[in-house]
This record gives structure tokens, sequence and C-alpha cells, in this order.
């Protein structure tokens, strides 16, 4: 599918795998959440701009290229899309940071929206919508559609894990968005989690079980 990227990396795949373990504790989880968001946006932020700026080294004068434009905003999904913020910023600290605040619903599965605050200048903004998983695609959809409301125009995705089912559904409501996966799984099961999955991102990231 144009515009979707599933990673091969090999350390973003081994550290998925730990991340899968169930004896995973919290620390442990968080952390790897964090390096595998770096190691993701290092490939997702491979087409930002660039100009030459004037810079004196030790040496002498030169023109030496530095991102352009203007700057960055990350857009964590609540609660789990926060796990993955310190990785990108890690990467872009100049970032600006927004929040959308979805829940699903435990019966239908649908998502409901609670919160939403933008970084201003949201329609100039390359921006990142971070979540550790995409299960059935409503969060994920719901998001995108939130950020073009408030004007957002250049919009990448960014999923640890996604079942198809997710993937298919975002891919088609929001086809300009451009979506990076860690890890493509198998399926949803009869509940819409993610098989084989990692359990619940957000528990394991903030220990809340």
């Amino acid at each position: 599918m144009e515009n979707v990227f599933i990673m091969d990396h090999p350390l973003i795949q081994h550290k998925i795998s730990m991340l899968r373990n169930k004896n995973t504790g919290t620390n442990e989880f968080r952390k790897l959440i964090e390096e595998i968001a770096v190691l993701m946006g290092y490939e997702a932020l491979r087409d930002l701009p660039l100009e030459d700026v004037e810079i004196e080294t030790p040496i002498e004068t030169c023109m030496s290229p530095m991102i352009t434009g203007e700057k960055l905003a990350i857009v964590p999904v609540l609660r789990a899309g926060l796990g993955m913020v310190n990785g990108i910023t890690t990467l872009v600290p100049f970032a600006k940071i927004g929040h959308i605040g979805l829940y699903r619903d435990p019966e239908t599965h649908e998502p409901h929206e609670y919160f939403c605050k933008l970084p201003d200048r949201i329609e100039q903004r390359q921006i990142i919508v971070t979540d550790p998983m995409l299960a059935t695609g409503g969060s994920a959809v719901d998001a995108v559609r939130m950020i073009k409301q408030h004007g957002g125009k250049k919009i990448k995705c960014m999923f640890v894990i996604a079942a198809p089912e997710g993937l298919e559904r975002l891919h088609r409501e929001h086809p300009d968005v451009q979506i990076y996966v860690g890890h493509l799984d198998r399926e949803l099961n009869d509940h819409a989690y993610i098989c084989p999955g990692l359990g619940d991102a957000g528990d394991r990231i903030f220990g809340t079980f």
C-alpha cells in the first residue's frame, strides 16, 4: 500500500520481541518503547527539508545543511502514545507537543474523544502522531480526522505494532497520511485485541494493571 512503511530493521524487531514478553517489567517496557520510537523516528523523519546555512567551524566558514521550515509537532494519542514522545524528541528536541485524548468503548470498540490540544500554526507543521498499537484503526482514524479539522495537512503516524484490519482502515480513510509500523501482526481476535500483540501498552508503560 502506498504511504505504508513496515520496518524491517533487526534492532526494531529484537526490541519488539522483548516488548511482547509478558515478564518484561514496567521500567524495561517503557525504555524499550522509547528506544523503538528513536529507531522508527530516524526512518520517518528522513525526508525533513534542509537548507544550507553559514557555519563557522574552528577551521573556516562554510555552508552546511540544517533542518528548515516550520518546526515539527508530535501528537501522542493518550495515554499510551506518550510513551513514544521522549524517543522522538531525542531526535528533534525543538518539536512542539500536542495531545489527543480518545478512549475505546469496551462494548463497541469504537473511539470516543475527550481531549484535543494542538500547537499553534498546526497547518504549517509536520505532524507525527504516535500510538504504540494500531488495532481496529478507529482511534487513529479519529485522531487524524481531528488534526485535519484543526488545519493539519502534513501528517505521519507511527505505531510499534499493527493489525492488518486497522492498517487497512487507516490507509483507506486517510490515504494521504504516511504510516510507519514496527511490526505487522497476524490479526485481531474476537475482543479486538492484536494477536500475538503485547498486551495493553498503556497499562504496561504506566504500570496500571
